[in-house]
């Protein structure tokens, strides 16, 4: 049995820890200037240890001090003795508590530096998003160190990432799905990682990752440090913990009453019909005080919708979600970052990893599956010490499935009030302008919109067909990528490959087909050719078999 060790920071134990503020930040303290856009509206813990006082390299801490990032979070306070000591932890906080920089530090401390270009340290991530924040975090933080961050995720060819590996790279950050697929083909060598760090260690396991871990686990070197990083604790992950940990000492950095929703988010749900909800949410967009905001829609059909409609309403709207090219879905963020769209909509399985900390809104288009997942919506809002406002519809097949959210995390509203868009209560809850329409008026729209952001030709401007089924690791995509909830929805018609038949002896080209076509013998075996082609007719075995009756 191995045994583990149990830190839990609380709001008595460490008083001098604001509790609100554990609960947000992907980065550290930053130092008392207003200016700063962590600390708007935020308070700063000044008697936090720095980064400094606790040993971390002198590289690293002139690194984050330009970043504005001195004192420490609660997460990394505890993280970084341990971590800096090269033992093994398990870190348990919700999403947005400064987890990237609690392991993230300790392991660009602990590096060899210069390195021979084999990596030394692993970061496993669920999805594509995640993999460039945490990449980009680390980049920033080792600029002042002799060291190469490389991020590895499918969505891209793969030509550009083992360019990348055989320049030499120390630090990898990569989905498990790409990251097999790599090391598999020996592009990828991990028989010198000294350090592996398993980040959202629960939503891998929703995504189901869990297999695709195991198998990188049995590739890296027995003797590392090994830090696993979830907001939960399921069965699953603390079995995953006690075989490949030795030893692990096991953070938890928050209050023994915390919630699990965010503190300073103000929810509101409405029962709506779908008839009427685009028109709902067209008014809830133009309530005061709004700022970036962020849609969430089950089904990648519906996410493109909305976003469809709500540009052509005025609304300088993006989407995000699997039926995108990955150079698609990083032109929507990188406009959403920049304020030139200040709406995003997304299906659930994208918008995992996305941390943008001055969102205002969350709208709920759709009901959540389950009280995990509106959990992860609505924590994109409320952020770095603001207030945020959550909004949730929930059409009248919908009132079962968000009966059941309301009484799990004790929201205490299990019958939503019937609300339509001129309900003049949704406009008083939300602050909307008495007279707004369904469309956003000329004066305001002043976004520069998506177009504004120039899309990146990730795959050299080619259209990469996605596959249906199938899990090989040649398609460089995890279970997450290829079988996603998203990918469950109702599907749009699609073209099957021209494809070479054999059929008696005769090859047949099989011409392409939608779909939805009928499955017959004359829609997938028409020759390519115009010419019509003689069928000899065939005798079925019984005939052949009986005698003949001349």
């Amino acid at each position: 049995m191995v045994r583990e060790r149990l830190i839990i920071l609380t709001a008595e134990v460490e008083a001098h820890l604001d509790p609100v503020l554990l609960e947000h930040s992907e980065a550290g303290v930053p130092e008392e200037d207003p200016s700063h856009p962590l600390l708007a509206d935020a308070p700063v813990a000044t008697d936090a240890p720095t980064f400094a006082e606790l040993g971390v390299r002198d590289e690293i801490v002139k690194a984050l001090g330009e970043a504005g990032i001195v004192r420490t979070f609660a997460i990394q306070e505890l993280t970084l003795p341990i971590a800096l000591s090269g033992d093994d932890l398990i870190g348990q906080a919700r999403t947005g508590t400064g987890k990237t920089l609690g392991f993230g530090v300790p392991l660009l401390h602990r590096l060899d530096v210069p390195g021979d270009g084999t990596p030394q340290a692993l970061v496993v991530v669920p999805t594509r998003e995640l993999c460039l924040q945490v990449a980009h975090d680390l980049t920033d933080a080792a600029k002042h160190l002799n060291v190469k961050v490389t991020a590895i995720y499918g969505g891209i060819p793969y030509e550009r990432q083992i360019a990348q590996l055989r320049k030499g790279v120390d630090v990898v950050i990569g989905t498990p799905g790409r990251l097999l697929d790599l090391a598999e083909q020996r592009h990828l060598v991990l028989g010198k990682v000294r350090a592996l760090v398993l980040d959202e260690a629960d939503e891998m396991l929703d995504l189901g990752f869990l297999p695709d871990i195991e198998r990188i686990l049995t590739m890296v070197p027995d003797k590392r440090q090994t830090m696993l990083f979830s907001a939960t604790m399921p069965g699953p992950i603390i079995t995953l913990a006690r075989t490949f940990l030795n030893q692990p000492t096991h953070i938890r950095a928050e209050e023994n009453d915390a919630g699990q929703t965010h503190e300073r988010t103000k929810q509101f749900v409405y029962r709506a019909h779908s008839m009427d909800k685009l028109e709902m949410l067209a008014r809830v967009l133009q309530a005061r005080d709004r700022g970036l905001s962020m849609i969430f829609a089950r089904t990648k059909r519906t996410a493109q919708k909305i976003a469809d409609d709500l540009t052509e309403r005025g609304f300088a709207a993006a989407a995000v979600h699997g039926d995108l090219g990955q150079g698609a879905r990083e032109q929507a963020l990188r406009a959403f970052r920049s304020g030139k769209v200040d709406v995003l909509v997304a299906t659930d399985v994208a918008a995992r990893g996305i941390d943008i900390d001055d969102v205002t809104h969350v709208i709920n288009y759709q009901c959540p599956e389950d009280e995990k997942t509106y959990v992860h919506r609505i924590g994109r809002t409320g952020r770095a010490g603001r207030e945020g406002v959550a909004v949730t519809f929930v059409d009248w097949d919908e009132t079962t499935r968000w009966k059941s959210v309301s009484d799990l995390l004790g929201l205490g509203q299990p019958d939503p009030v019937e609300t339509y868009s001129t309900s003049d209560h949704l406009f008083e809850d939300l602050g909307i302008p008495s007279g707004s329409t369904g469309r956003l008026p000329l004066s305001h729209r002043t976004r520069a919109g998506l177009d504004a952001e120039e899309e990146e030709k990730l795959d050299n401007g080619k259209r990469k067909r996605r596959r249906r089924t199938g899990s090989g690791s040649g398609s460089g995509r995890g279970p997450a990528e290829q079988a996603a909830p998203e990918a469950s929805e109702e599907t749009r018609p699609k073209r099957s490959r021209s494809r070479t038949r054999s059929r008696g002896g005769v090859t047949v080209e099989g011409a392409e087909v939608t779909a939805e076509a009928p499955a017959s013998a004359e829609a997938t075996d028409k020759p390519a050719s115009d010419k019509p082609r003689r069928r000899r007719r065939r005798r079925s075995s019984a005939e052949q078999a009986a005698p003949s009756a001349d």
